[in-house]
């Protein structure tokens, strides 16, 4: 059995495939022409950008720097939403380690008539994430990512693990990665285009009786969020304003494999050497393994171990899934171990929400839903996007976390059918000081 709480896999093989889906970095044109890393961004609408306010570094005011732009779009989970996300950071060396430097923002165009059918969509995927036992929910990764479940074999039976690797060259997804395969879709290529709901389109069953009736009554009946003064907006600042961008890399993605843990064999000839203690007699060792066990960062290591698998990922990717911590010692750390089990997530997909025991993600500032984690990036990222740049005083982050709203909610001053932009949770986990050279 795998250590890593994989979702799935594939009985007596040696490899486990999970429900994460990882991207790499790819010089060359993708199937997808909207994500990427570094370069710079583009917007849901081209007359519609965020407030300047949201492109500048909370802590010394300049302007930061396009770290990821992804494609969000859900349409099984948020029918008729168009979704972008983004990663910002400041280039200032002052700025680091420090909380605001580095922001994230989610941009949501909803089509016009479609708010109510949204939310009730959204409600009813998570009541299925509760209900469900172990197995991942296929429909969000088929409708983004274009996968479809596996064909029996040969001998008739189902394999253990329905989600197909979308790069894959065989049905078991036995291919190694490959960030360059133009082979399948792309998990990160935008979605079908938005549907408009109108008057004149048929009602789903239930849905549309959910919609207009408990659920309607739900929301009036319930204390309205927080009043939230005037969002400030300012004009976007030009592109020369910026400071130079970080290289321009498109997306592919595939779901993480994981090789299988292996039980190292000693040969029966083997010899142990052991040390002596000052009276010349062996010691037992117990002292040492303590020592050993105290110093070691369980958390770190299990990090270090699953990206090693897959080492040249840039960012991983599982609406409401798990993110993987770099250390649980600081404040991000702290905040979102409480809801892991041995330094990872439990099994179950899971809300993290400061509704749940006081810790864990802040909620929507702008509806006061739960957030959940989207994607993060891996270290790897740090060495593509400084590729070009001289000297080692880099970027000194391990990972960065993206919380996004539950709902998808939309600023609450923008209209349907227009575009608007919230910024959402970040969570920063830095370098250890002192493991650096």
């Amino acid at each position: 059995m795998s250590p890593y709480d994989s979702d799935s896999s594939d009985g007596g093989e040696d490899y486990t495939e999970t429900s994460t889906l990882l991207g790499y970095v790819s010089k060359e044109a993708t199937g997808d022409a909207i994500s990427h890393l570094g370069g710079v961004p583009t917007w849901l609408d081209d007359k519609t950008a965020p407030s300047g306010t949201l492109a500048k570094c909370k802590v010394c005011n300049d302007l930061l720097t396009v770290l990821l732009e992804l494609n969000g779009d859900l349409p099984d989970r948020f029918p008729c939403h168009e979704r972008r996300l983004y990663i910002w950071s400041c280039r200032r060396k002052t700025c680091r380690r420090k909380e605001g430097s580095v922001r994230g923002i989610r941009g949501v165009r909803v089509a016009k008539g479609a708010g109510g059918k949204a939310v009730a969509k959204a409600d009813k995927a998570e009541k299925v994430e509760a209900n469900k036992d172990e197995k991942p929910q296929l429909g969000i990764g088929e409708a983004l990512f274009g996968v479809k479940s596996v064909k029996n074999d040969s001998s008739g039976a189902a394999p253990s693990n329905p989600i197909t690797n979308p790069f894959s060259s065989n049905a078991k997804g036995k291919a190694p990665p490959n960030p360059f395969s133009s082979a399948g879709a792309n998990p990160f290529a935008a979605a079908t285009p938005t549907v408009q709901v109108t008057s004149d389109e048929p009602k789903e069953e239930g849905t549309a009786t959910l919609a207009e009736t408990f659920a309607d009554k739900v929301r009036l009946s319930s204390p309205p969020p927080p009043s939230q003064p005037p969002r400030p907006h300012e004009p976007w600042p030009t592109q020369s304003s910026f400071p130079p961008p970080y290289p321009h890399y498109h997306l592919d993605a595939e779901y993480e494999t994981l090789d299988a843990p292996s039980t190292p064999q000693i040969p029966v000839n083997a010899r142990v050497d052991m040390d002596l203690d000052a009276e010349g007699s062996g010691g037992t060792g117990k002292e040492d393994k303590e020592v050993f066990e105290s110093t070691l960062d369980k958390t770190f290591q299990k990090f270090a171990d699953r990206v090693g698998q897959n080492p040249e990922q840039v960012l991983r990717y599982e609406f409401q899934g798990r993110p993987l911590l770099y250390s649980d010692n600081d404040k991000v750390g702290k905040t979102l171990a409480p809801h892991a089990e041995n330094g990872s997530f439990s099994h179950a997909k899971v809300t993290i929400a400061s509704s749940k025991g006081g810790v864990g993600l802040p909620r929507c500032q702008n509806c006061g839903a739960d957030r959940a984690f989207e994607v993060q990036l891996t270290p790897h990222a740090i060495t593509e996007l400084e590729a070009d740049e001289m000297g080692i005083d880099g970027m000194e982050w391990g990972t960065i976390i993206l919380g996004v709203c539950s709902k998808d909610c939309k600023p609450n001053d923008v209209p349907e059918g227009e575009v608007g932009y919230l910024e959402e949770w970040v969570g920063v986990q830095w370098e250890e000081v002192a493991a650096k050279k």
